[in-house]
C-alpha cells in the first residue's frame, strides 16, 4: 500500500532540517579525523557513540523494544517460498551509513564542507531517480516526471559549478563524495522499508548503526595491522564527539519522512539544509580545497532551484468550457 503523501513544504522542511544536521556532522567528523590523524578511528568513535545511544533509547522506550520484537520476529519468520519475513537487504542500509562517516573524516578536513556536499548531491539526485523509478523505496514506484528531471540536472550542474575553478586535492576525494550520495539515497530506500516491516524508525535506524559499527570496526582494524596503529593521544573538546548523537537524529528523521516523500524529494529537500550549512561553515572555517565564495553562492541556488522544480505541483490550467 503506498503511503499518503505529505504537503511538499512539510517535506521538504523536514528534509532540509537534516541536510542541516548532516553538514554539521561532517564538519565535526572531519575535523574529529584530522586531530587525530586517522578518519577511520573517527569514523568509528562516531558510529560506535551512536550505536550507544540507540541501544540505551532503544531498551528503555517502549516502541524501541516492540520494534526490536518485531525485527527478531521478521527474521525468524518464512512465508511459503522460503523467503525471510525480513529480507538481508534491508539489514544493510548500515554499510551506506559507514561510507558516509568514514569520508566525512577522511576528506572534509581537506576538502571542505561545500565540496563533499556537492559531491553527495549528485550522487543522490542520479541514484534517487534511479530507486523511485524501479520502487525500492517504501512509497513504491514514483514516475520520474520532466519536472524531477529538471530539478535533478540542476542539482548536477550544482555540483558541476563546485568544480569550475578546479580542486586541488586527490580524485580520489572527489570520487568518494558521489558514492556517498549514491549510498545515501540507497540507505533511505533501504531504512524506510525496514521501518514499515518493524513499526518504527528507532528500530530500523539501531539496525542501521549496528552495520555501520561492525563494517567500520573491521576497516580500522585492517588499517591498522596493515597501515598504522590507532591513535593514542585523543582532543579533548567534547563537541568533536557529538557527531554520533547527530547522525542518529537525522537518519532516523530520514527512515520516518521517506516513506511519505520519496526518495529523490526526500534528497532534494536535503539538499537545501546541507548546501547552505556547508557554505556559511566553509565561510566562517575554511579549508585548503574549499570552493571560492563564488561558486558556493552560485551552487547554492542551483541546488535550491532544482527542490522548487522537482517538488512543486506543477500544472497545466484547464480551459474553461
Amino acid at each position: 500500500m503506498t503511503a499518503r503523501r505529505l504537503p511538499a513544504w512539510i517535506g521538504i522542511s523536514a528534509a532540509a532540517v537534516i541536510g542541516i544536521l548532516t553538514a554539521i556532522q561532517a564538519r565535526i567528523n572531519g575535523q574529529l579525523g584530522t586531530r587525530l590523524g586517522d578518519g577511520f578511528t573517527a569514523a568509528v568513535i562516531s558510529f560506535g557513540s551512536g550505536l550507544a545511544v540507540l541501544i540505551v533509547l532503544s531498551l528503555v522506550i517502549p516502541q524501541g523494544r516492540r520494534g526490536f520484537s518485531a525485527l527478531v520476529a521478521g527474521l525468524r519468520r518464512r512465508d511459503e517460498d522460503g523467503r525471510a519475513g525480513i529480507p538481508f537487504w534491508m539489514l544493510c542500509g548500515g554499510v551506506a551509513g559507514a561510507l558516509s562517516v568514514a569520508t566525512q573524516s577522511l576528506a572534509v578536513g581537506i576538502i571542505g564542507v561545500a565540496l563533499f556536499t556537492v559531491g553527495v548531491v549528485a550522487g543522490q539526485t542520479v541514484s534517487g531517480l534511479l530507486l523511485d523509478r524501479a520502487g525500492i523505496g517504501p512509497a513504491g514506484i514514483v514516475a520520474v516526471t520532466p519536472a524531477r528531471l529538471i530539478g535533478g540536472a540542476l542539482a548536477m550542474l550544482a555540483a558541476a559549478v563546485s568544480l569550475a575553478g578546479g580542486v586541488h586535492a586527490p580524485p580520489v576525494l572527489i570520487v568518494l563524495p558521489f558514492l556517498v550520495g549514491a549510498g545515501i539515497a540507497w540507505q533511505s530506500a533501504v531504512n524506510g522499508r525496514l521501518r514499515q516491516r518493524v513499526g518504527t524508525p528507532l528500530t530500523a535506524t539501531l539496525v542501521n548503526f549496528i552495520g555501520g559499527t561492525l563494517v567500520l570496526g573491521i576497516a580500522e582494524l585492517v588499517h591498522s595491522l596493515t597501515v598504522a596503529p590507532p591513535p593514542t593521544a585523543f582532543p579533548t573538546e567534547p563537541w568533536l564527539y557529538v557527531g554520533g548523537v547527530i547522525g542518529v537524529t537525522y537518519i532516523f528523521l530520514a527512515a520516518a519522512l521517506v516513506p511519505y516523500t520519496g526518495v529523490l524529494l526526500l534528497g532534494l529537500g536535503t539538499v537545501v539544509g546541507q548546501v547552505v550549512t556547508s557554505v556559511l561553515i566553509d565561510a566562517a572555517w575554511p579549508t585548503a580545497a574549499a570552493p571560492s565564495l563564488w561558486q558556493s553562492l552560485l551552487m547554492s541556488s542551483l541546488a535550491i532551484l532544482s527542490v522548487i522544480v522537482a517538488a512543486v505541483p506543477w500544472r497545466r490550467r484547464r480551459r474553461a468550457g
